[in-house]
């Protein structure tokens, strides 16, 4: 299983909460903490919260491919205006 580990304030994002409120949630889940190099504490998500943070990336990625199409789609629009016509070419032969 992979270990996710998280600092309070992305912990209080996926569970729609304060930061405060997220560490409250993590000594009462009693999840491992630590601190990191950088400073910050860190909690390692139980299965219940990795499961979570795995459904909120699905989610998101349905978002990503709508972005994705949509730049696609602008990109062929853009191409279309930038390429030159059959008649221009024509006449530059």
């Amino acid at each position: 299983m992979a270990q996710i580990w998280m600092t309070y304030d992305e912990l209080a994002t996926l569970c729609e909460c304060s930061s405060s409120e997220a560490r409250l949630r993590a000594i009462h889940l009693s999840l491992d903490r630590r601190k990191s190099r950088d400073g910050a504490t860190r909690v390692k998500l139980d299965l219940a919260l990795t499961a979570k943070f795995f459904a909120s990336v699905r989610e998101s990625d349905f978002d990503l491919d709508s972005a994705i199409e949509a730049l696609q789609a602008t990109h062929r629009q853009m191409a279309e205006l930038l390429a030159p016509n059959e008649v221009h070419r024509r006449g530059v032969a």
